[in-house]
């Protein structure tokens, strides 16, 4: 079973890794910091008030008012871990509560605890019962200085303590800290790169001279970017060297086409003469379209204020004769008065003269031909001839594609449409007319205030 890798993001990658690295920082330092305070000073013991805490916890004030300890588990377990437990406690009334023999080293502090707030102290060498604590505390039996026998703490215990005091509070301030400032950090970093990834949107063949911003984006990632330009510099004059071959091959074309029709024009009239003269004509229309999608783009330039109305009707004009010539009705039916649009008149006239065409031949020689302007910046031209397949209604855009074998025509009239069309940000569209012919809709979706 092939386990298939989904590609990880690198932000969340950066994120991750440098929670987990500051995590484990922290949790170093603590337990470097906890190891210092084990192994620091004479001996490397620290002693804990556990024992005082418990028998201070015990003291309790009877009804008459005098102090006494409680029977207390917590006191029974400490006495019976220290057989030479000793506590005295001093409220600040002046009373005195013993427990255990007080050593006799002490016994002068005990007589001065009113005088005192807090003190940790130790003999030197090895542990032994000198080990004592003095602490201020209250209950409701009173404020009390309270003194007396310590405990060591062990290592696990220091390291617990510390965690859930000081360790676990600042590991959790700061994840928090990380998860919402290093995105922020991060977005920051990666900024350049998520406008470099929107500007790749702009990579179209018809701006060929685009270059992605090398600038504010991270010098790693630089490189890659200089080579993605260098790789569209070398499409674009590849691209260009493509263009010319075309463009000189077509103009080579026209010459010896040109003669074969001369010399066509001296045969006895017949059916082979009709072929070949079919033949020649289908030749140079295909270099006329191969010279006219060189023109479309050779020729570019800025979008000007074209009225749709106009325009179609003059086409239609100029396209009348041939069409009833050819057995077809050809009618001007505009929705609107003006229709005014940002084009280019001369690309625009010519995708309408390749429709009205192509309705005239595959419409059946019969029948009627509309062109209409429609609101909403549309112009639909229509014909009564057997339609277009849904299937086929995409492909027929494509160069050199033909519905049948051997239709007329060089199969580049639809697509040099199509690229009009797109030059434009206009949509094309093949429905079905009334009739159950072919109908071509051209939406514009910029126009003229």
């Amino acid at each position: 079973m092939v386990r298939k890798l989904w590609p990880r993001s690198l932000k969340q990658r950066l994120i991750a890794q440098l929670l987990v690295l500051q995590l484990a920082i922290l949790l170093l330092f603590g337990l470097s910091f906890v190891t210092l305070l084990v192994m620091a000073d004479e001996g490397g013991v620290l002693i804990g008030p556990a024992p005082v805490e418990t028998a201070f916890s015990a003291i309790e004030r009877g009804q008459d008012g005098t102090l006494a300890f409680a029977k207390t588990d917590a006191l029974a377990d400490v006495r019976a871990r220290h057989k030479d437990f000793w506590f005295i406690a001093r409220s600040d009334r002046g009373e005195i509560l013993q427990l255990g023999t007080v050593p006799e080293i002490y016994k002068g502090i005990s007589q001065t605890l009113d005088r005192m707030t807090y003190s940790d102290i130790r003999n030197v060498g090895d542990p032994s019962p000198y080990l004592a604590v003095l602490r201020r505390r209250s209950s409701p039996a009173g404020d009390f200085t309270v003194f007396g026998q310590g405990e060591l703490l062990s290592a696990p215990f220091l390291i617990l303590t510390f965690s859930r005091l000081s360790l676990a509070p600042m590991l959790v301030l700061l994840a928090i800290v990380t998860v919402i400032g290093v995105p922020l950090i991060v977005n920051r970093a990666i900024r350049g790169i998520a406008q470099l990834a929107r500007e790749t949107d702009g990579i179209d063949i018809a701006r060929r001279s685009y270059r992605l911003t090398e600038t504010a984006i991270p010098s790693e990632v630089r490189p890659l970017v200089q080579g993605i330009n260098g790789a569209l510099g070398r499409l674009d004059l590849a691209y260009d060297r493509h263009q010319r071959f075309i463009l000189d091959a077509a103009h080579e074309i026209r010459t010896p086409v040109a003669i074969l029709q001369t010399r066509l024009d001296k045969l006895a009239p017949g059916a082979d003469r009709d072929r070949l003269m079919a033949d020649c004509e289908r030749i140079s229309g295909l270099a006329e379209q191969l010279l006219d999608l060189q023109r479309l783009e050779a020729n570019a330039g800025p979008l000007k204020p074209v009225d749709l109305v106009t325009l179609s009707r003059d086409v239609a004009a100029e396209l009348a004769p041939l069409a009833i010539d050819q057995g077809y009705e050809l009618s001007f039916e505009p929705e609107v008065e003006h229709a005014p649009i940002q084009a280019d008149p001369a690309s625009l006239t010519r995708a309408i003269t390749n429709l009205i065409q192509n309705a005239i031949e595959h419409g059946g020689n019969q029948g009627s031909i509309v062109v209409r302007v429609k609101s909403g910046f549309a112009i639909e031209i229509s014909d009564d001839g057997p339609g277009i397949p849904e299937a086929e209604r995409e492909r027929v855009f494509e160069p050199f594609h033909r519905l049948k074998p051997r239709d007329r025509g060089a199969g580049l009239g639809l697509n040099l449409v199509f690229q009009i069309v797109e030059r434009h940000g206009a949509q094309i569209r093949i429905l079905a007319s009334p009739s159950g012919g072919a109908c071509f809709r051209l939406t514009f979706t910029e126009h003229a205030a």
